[in-house]
């Protein structure tokens, strides 16, 4: 049996968002995080041949750190319920779906040679893993955005309401 959610109950909720912290948004920017850690590692552990000593690899832990930096800095400023942070959320979202179009594409259709054999720089599993983190990392970015956004706009039309009471 469900409770019915009276006009009462909703308020009680909104007015408690002024003492309560925004967990469910700043958990989800850990999940992203983690999400974020898994493909790094994923990616990063790899050793086939000379394949990732370049350039592109060295730009992307540097972008992989200010990444892991700004999504951190988000998630502390969700859980205050900062709205302007959800823009920030949602740009590191987009990326992580656009970063799925750099390495791992580029590196499941390379091969390189190892040991004079011709071996594919990244198997079928490892590009389906790394997709994987990539996309619920940023699903969980962007769902926390739009879950802050909601909430931000909810509690400062309640709190304007307590204003006009006053």
């Amino acid at each position: 049996m469900s409770k019915v959610s009276t006009p009462e109950d909703k308020l009680i909720a909104r007015d408690r968002m002024r003492f309560v912290k925004n967990s469910a948004c700043a958990n989800l920017c850990y999940l992203g995080l983690l999400f974020d850690v898994f493909y790094f590692v994923l990616i990063y552990r790899q050793d086939v041949g000379q394949y990732y000593y370049n350039i592109q690899i060295g730009a992307s832990v540097v972008y992989n750190l200010i990444f892991m930096l700004a999504v951190f800095l988000a998630s502390e400023a969700v859980k205050n319920y900062k709205k302007n942070y959800s823009m920030i959320l949602i740009v590191a979202g987009v990326m992580q779906v656009v970063r799925v179009f750099v390495i791992p594409t580029a590196a499941h259709g390379a091969t390189t040679l190892v040991n004079g054999v011709d071996t594919p720089v990244m198997g079928d599993s490892t590009y389906t893993l790394a997709l994987v983190y990539l996309l619920v990392s940023a699903a969980a970015l962007i769902f926390s955005a739009v879950l802050n956004y909601i909430r931000c706009t909810e509690l400062e039309a309640h709190l304007k309401t307590l204003e006009n009471k006053a």
